[in-house]
């Protein structure tokens, strides 16, 4: 402990123990542990990051090379040849699933994990749950159950992993599915000292989801995917229940691309949508924050009427294995971002306050502009993107509800099904499980041939 101490008083971190002597003996050792695995070089690191260097010219921003939601001629050709490279590589084993996870629900108003927060729109079966039949539907098309590696937090480690344990991993072999938890650095004010959240201990907050990368290797699991033969990992986050890890076309056009990381990106709705875009700045292609494009940028149209900087970043990509080795191999090699933040903290005096502070994060696609290739492929957003973030309005659980049943009632119009009622905000209460159908081509494909057939309506609930 007076080594401990010490390092903290050489490294102009001294106060963290300023309470010490206030401490029970629990509470001592509990500061004693999280002080012992705090990397005092990368504080001095993010120390340094607060005093602003010269001002970087505005870099120059050019739109991303897209592979179209909806191929032509040879596109439509090669768009072919990756679904059959995709699928042969979902068969032989070679890609495993990374869902990050490390978010608690309270924004939704839900006190636990978002991942068990009740999406379904007539089962209400959670977020994990609806992941995992998407993950057990492709088990049951290509033959191979995947590993699935879940990234947690410290704040919902233990309570996701009772959860799946709970649910009996949801009909996933036990072994298949591996938890690691992500990575967290200490808050620092604006002098560049720890904040403390308690007398006992210190404020600490993810270190962001490119540390994903360095929380899987840290955790020995990707050395273990790379031995098993897993050669690409396909990255989507918990809150979006309409992602397609087992996308044949995307893993294949990624593949045939020798890309180490590629991007699916959806139209952007209107220039005023505040999401990032895929780009280039100064060559290096990367996610461009809404507010660092200039407002020209931004509302620029193409001979189509389509916005020039369209491809909105919905967090769903594709990695190798080895690409993310390189990234990790001497600590993860992405930027850090500073999130200035009022933090309610432990004041000199011991007294809680709210002061000003900075989180410190890493962005997974900032790993874009390390890769020797990429694909960028547009999808449309009704099939693959509705999140839930918020718990009322745009990208709530109300409007996922409805983009789901809205997609659900398609595919029964095209087999001239009934619908169910819908209620006074025009949403309908179906839902149709991905193991049964995750397409309207599948979904057809099971579909008895006569469309007046009874026993239709004993097909989906």
């Amino acid at each position: 402990m007076t080594d401990l101490r010490q390092r903290f008083q050489d490294a102009d971190q001294g106060h963290v123990f300023r309470f010490w002597n206030e401490l029970d003996p629990i509470a001592q050792k509990r500061l004693e542990e999280q002080a012992g695995q705090v990397d005092l070089e990368l504080v001095a690191l993010h120390r340094s990051l607060l005093t602003p260097g010269e001002s970087p010219s505005a870099p120059q921003f050019h739109p991303p090379q897209l592979f179209p939601a909806q191929p032509q001629d040879e596109l439509a050709e090669h768009a072919g040849r990756a679904r059959t490279r995709g699928a042969e590589l979902l068969e032989q084993g070679k890609v495993g699933y990374l869902l990050v996870a490390g978010g608690q629900g309270s924004r939704l108003g839900f006190d636990g994990p978002k991942g068990m927060y009740p999406v379904g729109p007539v089962t209400d079966i959670s977020l994990f749950a609806w992941h995992a039949a998407r993950l057990k539907a492709a088990a049951n098309r290509h033959g191979h159950q995947a590993p699935w590696y879940v990234m947690t937090s410290a704040t919902n480690d233990a309570a996701t992993r009772a959860f799946f344990a709970e649910q009996e991993y949801f009909g996933l072999p036990k072994d298949k599915v591996h938890f690691f938890s992500q990575a967290m650095v200490p808050a620092l004010d604006m002098e560049g000292r720890i904040m403390m959240a308690q007398k006992d201990q210190l404020f600490l907050a993810p270190n962001g989801h490119g540390g994903t990368l360095h929380a899987l290797a840290q955790s020995g699991l990707l050395r273990q995917a790379m031995n098993q033969g897993i050669e690409t990992l396909s990255y989507f986050q918990v809150d979006n229940p309409l992602a397609r890890p087992a996308c044949p076309l995307f893993l294949g056009l990624h593949s045939l691309a020798g890309a180490g990381m590629s991007s699916k990106v959806v139209a952007k709705t209107d220039p005023g949508e505040k999401v990032g875009v895929l780009g280039t700045a100064d060559g290096q292609l990367g996610c461009i924050e809404y507010s660092d494009l200039p407002a020209e940028s931004r509302d620029a149209r193409d001979e189509n009427g389509d916005l020039v900087f369209r491809a909105g970043n919905i967090a769903v990509h594709a990695l190798q294995t080895q690409f993310v080795d390189q990234l990790t191999r001497d600590g993860l090699d992405l930027p850090w971002h500073l999130a200035r933040k009022e933090m309610n903290v432990v004041g000199d005096s011991g007294a809680m306050e709210t002061r000003p502070g900075v989180k410190f994060e890493t962005f997974i696609f900032d790993a874009l502009a390390k890769s020797p290739a990429s694909v960028t492929l547009e999808v449309e957003r009704h099939l693959e993107f509705s999140p839930v973030k918020n718990a009322e309005g745009s990208d709530s659980p109300d409007s996922c509800r409805k983009h789901m049943t809205d997609l659900f009632a398609q595919w029964l119009r095209v087999a001239q099904m009934p619908e169910p009622e819908r209620d006074g905000l025009g949403a309908a209460r179906l839902e149709i499980d991905p193991c049964f159908a995750e397409n309207e081509t599948e979904f057809l494909g099971r579909m008895p041939a006569d469309p007046q057939a009874q026993e239709r309506g004993n097909l989906y609930r």
